[in-house]
């Protein structure tokens, strides 16, 4: 086993460790300043005023920054992969172009039998999609006025899952608008000059392009240049869409939208990239053309994955806990200090 082997699942609480310095110092600056004990007359210490600061100490102070330093580490959750197994894989990469403008809130599909927006169920559609191709990396990227990478590509999926979880269509953190060219351009950003059998992006969207700074016929060129297909998929009944909103009485209401998707400019990228162009106008629609493009994108080749990752979390804790033990019998037994 190898530090190749090692992930850190929430790293974000590494942060921490640089605070560490900072209380160390603060801590000593305020224990200087402060008398240890005090007495009338120096007269009453004059026997023990040779005697140097004991290394218990410093001994005691070591331990408690150990298993400070281990709940840290622990926080961020280190795991260390075990085992591989041999699997049958498409050798495929994968970025997915995700819609997230205001429009994609329309509530024209079903989902489980009831009322249900489009960005709802393409979310379920895709964790089954991402589902079903376990061996392949799989890329986010997420647009609306402007086009970001949600998740890079990644044989986590796992992580990939929860990162399209945290999407919200509509949201006010995001610039509204249809950036289609942007959007290939930010997938084709993560996929190229990567060695693998096939390259594709999947394009989901339910509106014109009417920002970024890339036109779509452009991105298109680009990934015909890169060897990239691109799979168009436009998402929306015909005609109107019930769109949802609140009155001035903070009431749920509905008006009807006009869908306006540019189904010719998605059939142009589709063509000149050698993939395909489809139409979804239900949560069925979309998941036949899932896995239509599952079934045509598949070349089986071996690959070796790690089937599982253990937690070092628990034994971070213990070791931790085990040193504020020490450090406790010590202060109080053999090192035991004045009050």
């Amino acid at each position: 086993m190898t530090f190749d082997d090692l992930r850190i699942d929430s790293p974000w609480w590494l942060f921490l460790l640089l605070l560490l310095p900072l209380i160390w110092w603060a801590q000593r600056r305020w224990a200087r300043g402060r008398p240890a004990l005090m007495f009338s007359s120096v007269q009453l210490v004059r026997g023990i005023m040779g005697l140097g600061k004991p290394k218990s100490g410093a001994l005691l102070g070591f331990l408690r920054w150990m298993a400070l330093l281990l709940f840290v580490l622990a926080m961020a959750r280190p795991q260390w992969g075990e085992g591989t197994e041999k699997i049958k894989a498409s050798g495929i990469d994968i970025a997915v172009a995700f819609d997230l403008s205001g429009s994609m809130l329309a509530e024209d599909f079903q989902l489980q039998g009831k009322r249900a927006n489009r960005a709802a169920v393409a979310k379920a559609v895709l964790k089954g999609f991402v589902n079903d191709r376990p061996a392949d990396r799989i890329g986010l990227v997420a647009f609306a006025g402007q086009a970001y990478i949600a998740a890079p590509l990644t044989l986590d999926h796992d992580f990939l899952l929860a990162n399209l979880d945290r999407l919200e269509a509509g949201s006010e953190d995001i610039e509204d608008g249809t950036a289609i060219g942007s959007a290939i351009s930010a997938g084709l950003n993560r996929l190229r000059g990567l060695d693998s059998v096939s390259r594709i992006i999947i394009l989901m969207t339910d509106g014109q392009n009417n920002a970024g700074t890339v036109a779509p016929l452009t991105a298109a060129e680009a990934a015909e240049l890169l060897g990239v297909k691109v799979y168009t998929i436009g998402v929306g009944t015909r005609g109107v869409a019930p769109m949802p909103y609140t009155d001035v009485f903070s009431r749920p209401r509905y008006r009807n939208v006009e869908v306006n998707i540019d189904e010719d400019t998605l059939q142009k990228i589709a063509e000149r990239t050698g993939g395909q162009y489809f139409r979804a106008d239900s949560q069925r629609k979309l998941q036949e053309i899932y896995d239509k493009i599952d079934e045509m994108e598949k070349t089986e080749m071996e690959v070796d994955r790690y089937f599982n990752y253990d937690e070092l979390f628990p034994y971070l804790v213990i070791a931790g806990l085990v040193l504020l033990l020490l450090e406790l019998i010590l202060a109080n037994t053999v090192w035991l200090k004045l009050p």
